[in-house]
């Protein structure tokens, strides 16, 4: 097993909340291997605990049948094994299903499991809403309140594992619900050393995502990393004064300047670059900006994930018709670039990053008396 230790070497932007009882999943092992000398139990516990953590799915202490009575005693009153509570479970007619989890102070957070084929996928979120401003997305709508612990990542992974057979294991993992992965790229690389060890959940880094609006110096960073993991540009946009108004962070970089630091990325980790790009009825959809598109991405090695918009409750945007999908698609594959049309899953159980935290706060507000 690695030891799995949290990374240092730069603050975070954003703090994450304070402690209560500690969270199992916020130790790295050598913590642990302390902490079990402490009670005067031998080493190789440490990995027992971690199988039955990572690998058997255990949903409390007391199902860790091969530990002493006593040890899992101590440990229940010590640790606490999952901190979120399940607020809502939505299951949609396709096999995707989505939680809303309630943190220990009160912040929720989204993550979902989406079955496709042989595929059995999670996005899971990184923050407790996002500071990036994307102004049709609903994750961002409320700004960002915190930074998500290692814990409190691993957490959501563990949950929708656990909703598999016995028999079906976890193929793929996006860092793409709410909040910005790069804001928070030292827990997020902590979770994700675990997730793809194979003592931890065994997912390879060719099978890990990590999405991001673009922030070249985190981009850099995770490249110096030195994980092949892939990488997805939330793009949006193919030009600056578009994208300025689509996703206001991009004011303070532009567009050249990450696409730049993707191709920096491309050229030290071997993985195939993605740009997502949510399409947008009458705003980001013409045949000019197809064009612009082509232009901008013909000769680099990156595939575009084109993902026809999921109205928002409260949002003027709207979904394209399919005429227009269909003419914006034959525009980038004449162009030559390799493009690929998602097909939404879970449209009607509110998929898309933040709608189901959101439509809940609506409904709750909703059934408050009136004055």
């Amino acid at each position: 097993m690695a030891d799995f230790l949290p990374m240092t070497d730069t603050p975070r932007d954003l703090e994450t909340s304070p402690p209560q009882r500690r969270s199992l999943l916020d130790l790295h092992r050598d913590e642990l291997v302390s902490w079990l000398a402490e009670q005067g139990q031998p080493k190789f516990r440490a990995a027992q605990i971690l199988r039955w953590v990572y690998q058997q799915r255990a949903m409390s202490f007391g199902e860790m049948t091969d530990l002493p009575a006593k040890l899992r005693q101590r440990m229940s009153e010590d640790f606490d094994l999952f901190t979120a509570d399940v607020e809502i479970e939505q299951v949609s007619h396709d096999g995707t299903e989505k939680l809303l989890l309630r943190l220990r102070d009160g912040g929720e957070i989204e993550c979902v499991l989406l079955r496709d084929g042989p595929r059995r996928s999670i996005c899971v979120s990184s923050q407790v809403g996002c500071a990036m401003g994307c102004v049709f997305c609903a994750s961002g709508l409320d700004g960002v309140k915190r930074n998500l612990t290692r814990g409190e990542i691993m957490e959501q992974m563990l949950r929708l594992q656990r909703r598999l057979p016995a028999d079906e294991r976890l193929s793929h993992i996006v860092m793409m619900g709410m909040g910005e992965p790069l804001a928070n790229l030292d827990n997020v690389l902590a979770t994700l050393d675990i997730a793809r060890d194979a003592d931890g959940l065994g997912i390879s880094p060719r099978r890990i995502t990590i999405s991001t609006v673009g922030l070249p110096p985190a981009i850099d960073r995770l490249a110096r990393h030195g994980v092949p993991y892939n990488l997805a540009v939330s793009l949006h946009a193919p030009n600056d004064e578009l994208r300025n108004r689509l996703v206001p962070v991009n004011v303070k970089v532009g567009i050249d300047k990450i696409l730049t630091a993707a191709d920096r990325y491309f050229s030290i980790s071997g993985r195939r670059l993605t740009y997502e790009y949510v399409l947008l009825g009458g705003v980001n959809d013409s045949m000019q900006q197809a064009h612009e598109l082509v232009r901008l991405l013909r000769g680099r090695s990156a595939l575009l994930n084109v993902i026809p918009y999921n109205p928002v409750a409260g949002l003027p945007y709207k979904t394209p018709s399919t005429g227009a999908i269909t003419q914006f698609r034959e525009a980038l594959e004449q162009g030559g670039v390799n493009v690929q049309f998602r097909t939404r899953k879970g449209s009607d159980i509110d998929a898309a990053c933040g709608q189901l935290r959101r439509n809940r706060g609506m409904l709750d507000e909703s059934q408050l008396p009136l004055a």
